[in-house]
């Protein structure tokens, strides 16, 4: 299966995207990501800007075993509950598609992720 995926971070957004990308290039071999990119919060008040990057790699594990695995990594970066009502987002990585089964498909209207998914074909 081919699974698509987005990260985003706006809170120390260098080193939680780098923690992102060190933990998925081990969990998911052949993984390709498409360039960074800075971008305005879309539906925050708080004014940090937003680091986000698509990503595309080759799995046999079922969509909810990768989904764990990229929600132990948001965990890792120190993702809590309490930060969402401060819109604080230290990691958030969202499967977009698995294979041609689309997941949020009002992500994938977004630019960056457009740009993203043109650049990994």
């Amino acid at each position: 299966m081919v699974y698509t995926i987005c990260i985003g971070s706006n809170e120390h957004r260098r080193e939680n995207m780098a923690l992102a990308r060190k933990r998925l290039t081990e969990m998911f071999t052949g993984i390709r990501f498409a360039k960074e990119e800075d971008t305005e919060p879309l539906a925050c008040h708080r004014p940090e800007m937003f680091s986000n990057q698509v990503a595309r790699f080759a799995s046999d594990s079922l969509p909810c075993e990768v989904t764990r695995c990229l929600k132990a990594i948001e965990r890792e970066a120190g993702r809590q509950l309490a930060d969402k009502q401060q819109e604080i987002v230290r990691l958030d990585i969202d499967l977009l598609m698995c294979d041609s089964e689309v997941y949020k498909p009002e992500d994938l209207r977004r630019a960056y992720i457009v740009r993203g998914l043109e650049e990994l074909k």
